[in-house]
């Protein structure tokens, strides 16, 4: 039989998610490599990682080729919330795109398994609701979103043609809203929002009537599914939706983290962003069939910890200003 090392590649790997999957795949005794350009990545989610001998981190761009020799591939690499995605969208669509040809090409070289960092994003303003993996989505292909949205269906287009054609080993989960500390505090997402201004004395900005849903996962929970997937075999290639079911108004969530960090503050509305969702609910019927997986987390627990890290953060911060 032949010898392989347990050698990871993890592009986006100092982002908030990818950060947590270093550090998972660290301590399961892999070697890993962090590719990260550091558009919204940053240096300090790896910090604690850099002295370590099995970590090894790289300056890259994933809309360039990568030669390397690793055993196996997360493809995690693409600015993630509407403020970073849409800075620079013609970037972010080259980054799914050109990013999932050039992660593919490696997987394909290699003959190693790459997995895809897809999005709940794929599936648009749905029109059923919870949202199932067969369902097609309904995105506006020409919108503001539209570099985010549609580079993620392109990305994995590319994926399972490279699987029929090439024969690659591909596994494509979609995730869904996902909550944690390392989330960049200036991202604009609802939940390091909502804290953010929380914690800063400031009123809580809600979109619109504060009635759209949205489900919320811990990252804990969302790297086991990211492992689960990734060691599930040649045969599970996906996609497959990794999410909490759990559904909540952007008003219960305000209120909640109001609660929580102990504040007062009051809560502004605001029109509703172009092609905003409305509802947003995974069905993890196949991870829970397939992959033996559902979320752990209630949501009350992980943000008392997301708290405690952007309290800290935000304390730091002012101690340099």
């Amino acid at each position: 039989m032949e010898f392989r090392e347990n050698r990871a590649l993890v592009t986006g790997g100092a982002g908030f998610i990818g950060s947590h999957l270093c550090d998972r795949l660290i301590e399961s005794g892999a070697e890993v490599l962090c590719l990260d350009n550091f558009y919204t990545g940053r240096r300090r989610n790896v910090e604690h990682l850099l002295a370590h001998a099995r970590f090894e981190i790289k300056r890259h761009d994933v809309t360039f080729p990568a030669y390397v020799e690793v055993d196996k591939i997360f493809n995690l690499a693409c600015p993630a919330s509407p403020v970073h995605y849409q800075f620079d969208p013609v970037q972010t669509t080259k980054t799914s795109v050109m990013g999932a040809i050039n992660m593919l090409g490696l997987a394909k070289r290699l003959k190693i398994p790459v997995l895809q960092a897809s999005t709940s994003e794929v599936y648009g303003d749905p029109s059923i609701h919870p949202q199932v993996e067969a369902y097609w989505g309904n995105v506006n292909p020409i919108g503001p979103r539209s570099c985010y949205d549609e580079g993620k269906r392109c990305a994995e287009t590319l994926f399972f043609d490279y699987k029929r054609q090439h024969k690659v080993d591909v596994k494509v989960i979609r995730i869904f809203n996902t909550y944690g500390p390392r989330m960049h505090p200036a991202d604009g997402r609802v939940v390091s929002n909502f804290i953010v201004q929380a914690l800063r004395g400031e009123p809580i900005t809600l979109y619109g009537d504060g009635s759209q849903t949205r489900s919320f996962c811990y990252v804990d929970d969302l790297v086991d599914g990211i492992l689960r997937m990734m060691n599930a075999g040649p045969d599970m290639a996906g996609p497959v939706n990794l999410g909490n079911p759990g559904e909540f108004t952007m008003r219960e969530l305000a209120e909640i983290i109001r609660e929580l960090v102990g504040s007062s503050v009051s809560i502004e509305h605001r029109p509703l962003p172009q092609d905003d969702p409305r509802q947003r609910q995974p069905d993890i019927s196949q991870a829970k069939e397939k992959l033996d997986w559902t979320p752990k987390v209630p949501l009350r627990e992980g943000l008392v910890k997301t708290i405690a890290y952007f309290d800290e953060l935000l304390r730091e911060d002012a101690e340099i200003a």
